[in-house]
């Protein structure tokens, strides 16, 4: 376990922090994306990709007025948390002042496992110490490490499920040393042509895995903030579970593998559809109370309509602000079980949910 000192010391800010991460009314907006990636989606929107113009579209996100409404925390990746507005004040400050919690990705991706490369371990273990010290002291309250899991013939293997486990385990041994809250994300693709209840078989191996791993890293469980995917049908499978199913089918599962002592569930949208990811973080919330909080920590279903609207002009730049706020608003009605698809077609009332 933690020391006596070292626990009285940093258990009741963890938990603070994990708390308000996944509190009522908000979630997560994961802008954590690699350079290579945000190159990607500045490409497909027809901006030239480079460090100005990632940086300007990130400017963009994280100066939406009244984004603290409905955004808990913002996940940074190394470049934005590193940036600054033209005045020179650091992005972390920025979210702060708007009451959204700054967080950062750790990991440095995912890569081929040895003796099985079509499956992958996430790396970024070394160093991450003294890196995990380096972002708490650059405003960053909490961190993020994503494993991934491919459901495919004859994996994922049980070699595949130890070596991710053991490392999310690591991490966040190593991020509640230092101060900082840890998001554990193993996600299960939702890639492939595989049934639902194949996802919810390996969905409940991983995360039995996961908070075995946990437990023996001596991890405070009160003190960080689980982000799973949905329990789903494959996106190529020749039938689609429903939205009823995939909120019943999630739940059930959480309920066997998560512990009640985790204060949040903060789902990742995983491929999903904005409007879809949307229903069914709305209908597993209608199903409660849960032993924990069911919030969410989106990307691309947040971030895409902005980007899109935004096209790197700054004559563009309010109503990229307005999209951003609309889509973080339905998301957060979701977190509510408060969310109807009409809602996406309207525009975001003014007071705080």
């Amino acid at each position: 376990m933690f020391s006596e000192e070292g626990y009285q010391m940093s258990s009741p800010d963890l938990i603070e922090t994990a708390r308000e991460l996944v509190g009522p009314s908000r979630g997560i907006l994961a802008a954590d994306e690699s350079s290579g990636t945000m190159n990607k989606r500045l490409e497909a929107v027809g901006v030239e990709a480079n460090a100005d113009t990632r940086r300007e579209f990130r400017e963009v996100v994280i100066t939406t007025p009244d984004l603290g409404k409905w955004i808990s925390g913002i996940i940074l990746f190394d470049e934005t948390i590193r940036a600054q507005l033209p005045d020179g004040t650091p992005f972390a400050d920025v979210s702060k002042r708007a009451g959204v919690i700054p967080g950062i990705k750790v990991d440095t991706g995912a890569k081929a496992l040895a003796g099985s490369p079509d499956e992958k371990v996430t790396e970024g273990l070394d160093g991450l110490r003294e890196r995990l010290a380096e972002y708490r002291e650059m405003g960053a309250r909490f961190a993020k490490w994503r494993a991934v899991i491919t459901i495919g013939d004859q994996i994922p293997s049980e070699q595949c499920l130890h070596a991710n486990a053991h490392a999310l385990a690591r991490y966040a041994a190593l991020c509640q040393e230092q101060g900082i809250v840890p998001i554990v994300e193993p996600e299960v693709l939702m890639d492939g042509d595989h049934s639902i209840e194949r996802c919810d078989e390996v969905t409940t191996a991983m995360l039995r895995r996961t908070f075995a791993e946990l437990v023996g890293q001596q991890v405070m469980l009160e003190g960080m903030v689980l982000k799973p995917n949905m329990v789903l049908s494959g996106k190529d499978a020749a039938r689609q579970a429903d939205v009823s199913e995939v909120a019943e089918a999630t739940i059930a599962c959480l309920r066997r593998c998560v512990p009640a002592a985790v204060p949040g569930i903060a789902f990742l949208s995983g491929g999903q559809s904005d409007d879809v990811a949307t229903e069914h973080l709305d209908a597993m919330n209608r199903r409660g109370p849960h032993p924990w909080e069911l919030s969410f920590s989106y990307g691309r279903g947040l971030l895409a309509a902005g980007l899109s609207e935004w096209v790197g002009k700054t004559e563009n730049v309010d109503a990229a602000h307005k999209v951003l706020a609309h889509r973080a608003y339905c998301t957060a009605m979701a977190r509510q079980g408060r969310y109807s698809p009409e809602m996406a077609q309207q525009e975001p009332v003014s007071e705080s949910v």
